[in-house]
Parts: structure tokens; sequence; C-alpha cells
């Protein structure tokens, strides 16, 4: 992990989250994690706003960009743009469907949160003048085609599905469990989150995007409190009932393949480095952050 990657994971915002991965102590299994009315005040405190981002040195690193490196910058681009907008729009059975009051409100909090990332994605897209397309509808189909098909796999076959069941019975907690895991530990937890490291500490290190990075830190930090939530929600639904402890692992085995998928672009080629690190990289960085939840939740082994 590099100095500007480890400062940030460091700071005292992103340890207030006390998302497991994020913490050495979860390799023993010895996290406190936040209570669902902790996790809400949190986030009235980690308030930001998109309109108060500056992309005006963003638009001329773009503009610098040779054409190669802004074709491949657009998968990860498109891969977060697109997905914080599935996943907005999937939260709503979710939330009706948590069984206590403390959850449901801050499933309402996560439901913003996804929102106003849409909008800094957007925003960013509008004033750096990345796309031809002028207008949100338009941009997300636009950039729809930089996606590979594991993507859809993962969120219009997996989540969606199970989404899709929790709208017609709310009641189905093991359903729930399963839709979680895929958003919060895997979507999240595996996806985005590593995305988001390798992309800021990218740009962090090579001085480009500012206004980016700094809108992408909060996004990042926002993301830390929502894997907070998922893991003290499976493991309360793990230790009340062993069968929601298999829904878990079941899950993780059914979307593993979809979700590496995810990790690698259409155009990578064996052996080439996604903005400085492997692929190999990559999966280790995305796993060692699943194992340290796993371990929180009680379904790994501590060391």
């Amino acid at each position: 992990m590099t100095d500007s990657a480890t400062t940030r994971t460091e700071r005292e915002d992103f340890q207030a989250t006390s998302d497991p991965a994020l913490i050495e102590s979860a390799d023993r299994g010895d996290v406190k994690l936040l209570s669902y009315q902790q996790l809400y005040e949190l986030w009235e405190r980690q308030q930001w706003r998109t309109q108060d981002l500056d992309f005006s040195q963003d638009r001329e690193d773009w503009e610098n960009f040779p054409d190669e490196e802004k074709f491949q910058r657009m998968y990860g681009l498109s891969s977060f743009f697109i997905g914080e907008q599935k996943v907005a729009e999937e939260l709503g059975p979710m939330m009706r469907a948590a069984p206590t009051e403390e959850m449901r409100i801050f499933l309402c909090t996560q439901i913003a949160d996804e929102a106003r990332h849409v909008a800094f994605f957007n925003r960013f897209y509008e004033e750096v003048g990345v796309l031809e397309s002028s207008n949100l509808q338009d941009r997300l189909k636009e950039t729809s085609a930089h996606l590979n098909p594991k993507f859809h796999d993962l969120f219009d076959d997996m989540l969606h599905s199970r989404v899709d069941k929790l709208a017609r019975d709310p009641s189905d907690l093991e359903t729930l469990v399963e839709a979680i895991t895929l958003y919060h530990m895997v979507i999240e937890g595996m996806l985005a989150l590593t995305g988001q490291h390798f992309i800021i500490t990218y740009n962090e290190e090579n001085g480009t995007l500012p206004g980016f990075v700094e809108g992408f830190n909060n996004v990042a930090r926002d993301e830390h409190r929502h894997v907070a939530f998922g893991a003290r929600f499976l493991r309360e639904m793990a230790q009340a009932d062993p069968k929601y402890a298999e829904a878990i692992q079941r899950t993780l085995v059914e979307c593993g393949p979809a979700a590496d998928g995810v990790l690698t672009p259409p155009w990578y080629e064996e052996g080439m480095d996604l903005f400085g690190v492997s692929i190999e990289e990559t999966r280790e960085f995305a796993m060692k952050a699943l194992g340290r939840r796993l371990k929180v939740i009680g379904l790994a082994p501590v060391t």
C-alpha cells in the first residue's frame, strides 16, 4: 500500500466507519462494529456536496490524456457511474424488507448517498467533457458500451432477481441476507472499494484529476460506512440462525466468477498492468478486504 493510500485509509473519518477491512485487528475477528443508530449519526456528520467540487483542472488534465489512456480510464469510470445508478434503484425493496426500524432508517441514508454518487459522476462527466451526451439519461446509455458482460450478470441478474423477490415478499429474510451479501460485501466491499482504492491512488501519485479525487474520496468513505452496516447485519443474521450463514456462503460462491470478471476490463491482455498494478494485486486486495469482513461476521478462521 502506498503512503498516500495508507494516509487516506488511516484518516479519522475513514476509521470512524469501523469497516473491518480498514482495521488490522479484524484479522483476529476483533472489531467493535457500530450500531445502526451510530451509523446513522455518522452519516449526519459526514455530509458533502457535489456542487462544492472544482473540476477546472480535471478538464485540462482530461484534454491532455492520450486517447488510449482515456479509453482505458472509461472502464472504471463507467462501472462506477452505472453501478451507482443501478444500486440506487435496488435499495428501496431492501430497505422495506429490513426487519427493524433502525436498519430501515440507515438504509434510507444509503439511498441518498447512492443518488449523490450518481450526481457526482454526472457532474464530472459534464464539466470535464468526457462524453458527447448532454443529459444524465443519455450519458448512462453512452457509457454502458465500456462495460463487460460479467457486470450485467452481477447487477442485472443476480442482484436484481433477489431485489425483485424482496419486492414481492418483504418478509423473506433469507433473500434479504443474499441481497445484502451481494450488495454490501461483493459489489461495494470487494469491487467498488477495490476500484476506488487503486483509481484514487493512481491519480494521487500522478497529480491528475484533483476534483475527481476529492469527490471520489468522499464516495469511498460513504461506501466504507455502507459496508460497515452490511457487516453488522450479516453478523447478526449469521448468529441468529445457521441457515443465514449458509445463505451468505452460498451467495459468495455463486457470484464469485461474475465478481472476478468485473475486475477485468474487456480490453485487458494477460500480464498487462491496470494503472500501475497487476490484476493479481487487484484480486489480492479485494480478497483481503472480504476475508477481514468475513472474520468479523464469524464465517472465516481468525489468525
